[in-house]
């Protein structure tokens, strides 16, 4: 536990799978740290938009953008496959994610000790964030943590068609025109292949207190 009136930001980005998600709720609950990951929100709109008749334009989606609240992100229905589908359609779309944006602005400056997690954390929504993690991952490696989730909506599905869909989401997120991801400049590369959780807790404990320690001294 650390002293309330510190405050810190930590920027996580990384592919699908990479272990980003496991890695900020570690971070989360071991330093009392407010957490938000972004991929709620666009798999919020993409659920909106499902559910009003696929209604698709531009007006609805900024409104909508704007009704969001921390409760909203935890509705189960969020993560049907045809909800995780538009949720990365939508992702590319700038105005869609300028909208967002705001969200996770304001979610910063009501938090003292935040962590937001995604995809163009480092780059877009913290640039001056206080540590910057970027979490990688061997895709076979990434494949078998997915293929047990796949498997609950697809019995039939492989290993290589689990690593087909998380290569093809891989080159998407990398390629897309608007906010792509990206390893930014200062960031700390943690490559999760080959650790546990445990090993992973260790080394982003340590990695934390490393750079809270810079800041404040004595925590």
């Amino acid at each position: 536990m650390i002293k309330k009136n510190i405050k810190f930001s930590i920027a996580i980005d990384g592919s699908s799978a990479s272990g980003k998600t496991t890695g900020s709720k570690i971070i989360s609950k071991k330093f009392n740290f407010k957490l938000l990951s972004s991929g709620r929100l666009y798999r919020y709109l993409a659920y909106k938009i499902i559910n009003n008749k696929n209604r698709y334009d531009k007006k609805f989606i900024i409104n909508q953008s704007k009704n969001i609240n921390l409760n909203k992100l935890k509705d189960k229905r969020l993560y049907s496959l045809e909800v995780t589908k538009l949720a990365s359609i939508i992702a590319k779309k700038k105005y869609i994610r300028n909208a967002l944006k705001q969200f996770q602005i304001n979610f910063i400056k009501k938090n003292k000790k935040v962590i937001i997690e995604g995809r163009d954390i480092g780059s877009k929504i913290m640039p001056k964030a206080d540590l910057k993690i970027f979490f990688k991952c061997s895709v076979k490696q990434k494949a078998k943590r997915r293929l047990k989730e796949f498997k609950k909506i697809n019995k039939n599905i492989t290993l290589k068609e689990v690593e087909k869909s998380l290569n093809l989401r891989d080159f998407s997120d990398k390629n897309r025109k608007e906010s792509p991801l990206l390893f930014v400049k200062g960031a700390v590369l943690v490559d999760t292949t080959k650790l546990t959780i445990k090993q992973m807790e260790l080394k982003l404990v340590k990695l934390v207190k490393q750079r809270l320690l810079n800041k404040y001294g004595n925590i």
